[in-house]
């Protein structure tokens, strides 16, 4: 029944409805409306957990192993212990030890696996969306293993990158030994690269958040749950270890002032624009790289030339630099040196990046937006004094501001910022400065540096969350009322010469058949009636094959879409809950379309409802008198 209509053209003798059709009927009209929190969401919450406590070592253990590569390769000590390969005094052979770590990442990402070049989070979406959230097991090594020789030989990458990737690949891998649904096993790897964040930083919140903007594209409890969970988890793992004291130290700061606040806007709209650049500059220079006429598996040493060369000049710029960060929002670094950090720092990453070797962008650029930042703040207090701008606040504005506007992860680089700092008084400058930021950035690039990558290669990624029309609209709001439908005790033989020569039964393929009350027997197609010509005195009753679909009028449309789509109908026949045998009309997939017409009536520009001239009326004009 492609479009139902005309409910008063049928027939009806008082014929019960067949005793059998009763509790098919009742089965096919079972509540879809449950609660996604339920024993099974328990149980992928347990499992999160236990994924985030392995995720948590892993962080301790690639910790551990990034500081044993970064005191052999540059000090030639034994020792785990975390070091920046600033302090060594190899002189120009310093430009070798990165090249030699670009020769063994670019090997492992020839004859161990592909996926392991990169910084993980765009790699990580690509699996979410396109391969139901399965990640091969090999990378669950591969990867930690990979950016721990990148960044222990100096590459200019943080850790943070590689362990989201690394706790990702250990959720999907535990989503692919179980039974689980292809949601579930997205909870799980979502649930893993939180969990990794949070054990990293000690940041909780924010890992959630980031999972939310970037990953999981949805907002419900089935997913929410297991994350959070995982989360706090890792960072309870990680205060184990290593305490809770916040990851990057700062001074306390004074409260900002309104003329202060306008200021961190401005600086976080100008870093905006910078992040831009920056992720513009990072997909050029990998796009220089497709240019070469060698093997990909090259292109990491090669980069790392340019690593060393910087590094040999600033050896600032190379390792983690969560202490280059420390400094930062610290106010130590000042001037001239900050200039060089920001501007070095950037050529050094984006370069090594571009390459396609294995590391992370979050500490990189926290330390271009943090020197940035700085150097804005430092600017305005020069030539504005009475704005009241703190430099330590612009630094720390401009870190989270770089990366709201490189990954469009606004509120998780608000919340992490906040997390790894603890200074409640920057917040309020830290919400102006991102959302600045992210205002820039969508207004000059579609993309983000998380999600560019994919586009591409031809798909548009939308992290853009809105409320699902279909689920805020009622099936009794947009049925058809007016239904074709076929009384029980009609003749196979009248009914058929009725669908050869009536325009209605011509029209439509299936048709409800309802008993003298008007209650739901069963549905009967076209085809149904026609190929049974030979049982011409049979009634229509004793006959119907198929159990009837039906929606209850109080379920959203979004319910209603689901049963379409699970049961392959084009239309469902609407009863109230209160009679669920009661037809009371049709829902077809064009119906379910009205929703979508609201919606796009309330994004057309629509005339001022109230005029300014209630308020606001024209004074009268006094006409002069000779």
């Amino acid at each position: 029944m492609s479009d139902a209509e005309g409910l008063g053209d049928s027939k009806r003798d008082g014929l019960p409805i067949a005793p059998s059709m009763g509790p098919a009927l009742a089965a096919a009209a079972v509540d879809h409306r449950v609660s996604s929190v339920d024993g099974r969401l328990l149980l992928i919450s347990v499992l999160s957990m236990g994924v985030s406590l392995v995720a948590g070592v892993v962080a301790r253990v690639l910790t551990k192993l990034i500081g044993l590569i970064t005191n052999l390769a540059f000090y030639g000590r034994l020792s785990t212990s975390f070091a920046s390969p600033a302090g060594n005094h190899l002189g120009l052979w310093v430009i070798g030890v990165p090249v030699v770590g670009g020769l063994v990442v670019g090997a492992m990402a020839k004859y161990g696996s592909k996926a392991i070049r990169g910084h993980g989070i765009p790699e990580a979406m690509e699996q979410i969306l396109f391969n139901e959230s399965r990640i091969p097991v090999r990378i669950t090594f591969l990867k930690p293993l990979s950016a721990a020789i990148a960044i222990g030989t100096g590459g200019p990458f943080g850790a943070e990158g590689p362990i989201i990737a690394t706790g990702g690949a250990l959720g999907s891998v535990v989503g692919q030994l179980l039974k689980v649904t292809a949601d579930e096993r997205k909870t799980l790897l979502c649930a893993g690269a939180a969990a990794g964040m949070a054990a990293t930083f000690g940041s909780p919140v924010s890992a959630v958040l980031l999972a939310i903007e970037l990953l999981l594209f949805e907002y419900r409890p089935r997913s929410i749950i297991p994350v959070a969970l995982a989360s706090a988890t890792a960072t309870g793992l990680r205060g184990a270890f290593a305490g809770f004291d916040p990851v990057f130290a700062m001074p306390n700061v004074a409260a900002p002032t309104p003329a202060s606040l306008a200021a961190y806007i401005l600086l976080g709209a100008a870093v905006g624009v910078a992040s831009v650049v920056v992720t513009r500059a990072v997909y050029w220079v990998e796009d220089m790289f497709e240019r070469l006429p060698i093997h990909w598996m090259w292109w990491p040493a090669i980069g790392a030339v340019v690593v060393g060369v910087v590094g040999y000049y600033a050896p600032r710029t190379m390792g983690v630099g969560y202490d280059n960060i420390d400094d930062i929002i610290g106010g130590h670094l000042v001037g001239t040196a900050l200039a060089v950090l920001c501007v070095l720092k950037l050529v050094s990453w984006s370069i090594a990046l571009g390459s396609g070797t294995s590391g992370g962008t979050l500490a990189p650029l926290f330390t271009i937006g943090g020197a940035l930042g700085a150097i804005l703040g430092e600017t305005l207090r020069w030539a504005a004094p009475s704005l009241g701008v703190d430099p330590r606040i612009g630094a720390l504005v401009g870190m989270a501001a770089m990366f709201a506007g490189a990954s469009h992860a606004t509120l998780a680089s608000v919340v992490f910022a906040f997390e790894t700092t603890r200074q409640p008084l920057g917040l309020l400058p830290l919400l102006g400065g991102c959302t600045a930021a992210y205002l820039m950035s969508c207004l000059f690039m579609r993309t983000s540096i998380m999600t560019e990558k994919i586009a591409r290669r031809g798909v548009h990624i939308k992290t853009e969350y809105s409320v699902d029309v279909l689920s805020q609209a009622l099936v009794k709001d947009f049925a058809t009322r007016s239904v074709v439908a076929l009384a029980a005790d009609d003749l196979i033989g009248d009914t058929r010469e009725w669908m050869l020569s009536d325009e209605r039964g011509a029209r439509h393929t299936a048709f409800p058949v309802v008993d003298a009350a008007g209650e739901l027997v069963g549905i009967l197609t076209r085809q149904d009636v026609l190929r049974r010509s030979q049982l011409a005195t049979a009634r229509l009753d004793q006959v119907v094959e198929r159990n009837p679909v039906v929606i209850y009028d109080d379920c959203s449309l979004r319910e209603a879409a689901d049963k379409m789509l699970n049961n392959g109908l084009g239309r469902l026949s609407v009863v109230a809950r209160s009679a669920p045998r009661a037809l009371i009309g049709i829902l077809t997939a064009r119906d379910m379309l009205g929703a979508h017409r609201r919606r796009l009536a309330g994004e057309r520009l629509s005339p001022p409802s109230i005029e300014m001239k209630r308020f606001f009326p024209t004074p009268s004009r006094r006409r002069r008198t000779g």
